[in-house]
């Protein structure tokens, strides 16, 4: 192990090996994000003007999206 402190560059890419290393091994350990929970009930999809989107609005969309 001496010998890989006799370059300068050498010692620098076994730090750089040894970090990387931390790096990998402390985002592993990282804890998981806690999913979203499913007891919110979904909130009612709504326009830009805030107005609730009603089966009309859907047939309207619809109708430009497919060129009818």
């Amino acid at each position: 192990m001496s010998k890989i402190f006799r370059s300068r560059w050498a010692a620098l890419l076994w730090a750089g090996g040894i970090l990387w290393t931390a790096y990998d091994v402390a985002e592993a350990a990282a804890p998981p994000k806690p999913a979203a929970t499913a007891a919110k009930p979904a909130a009612q999809p709504t326009d830009t003007n805030a107005a609730g989107i009603n089966k009309d609005d859907l047939a309207v969309l619809s109708a430009l999206v497919n060129g009818n």
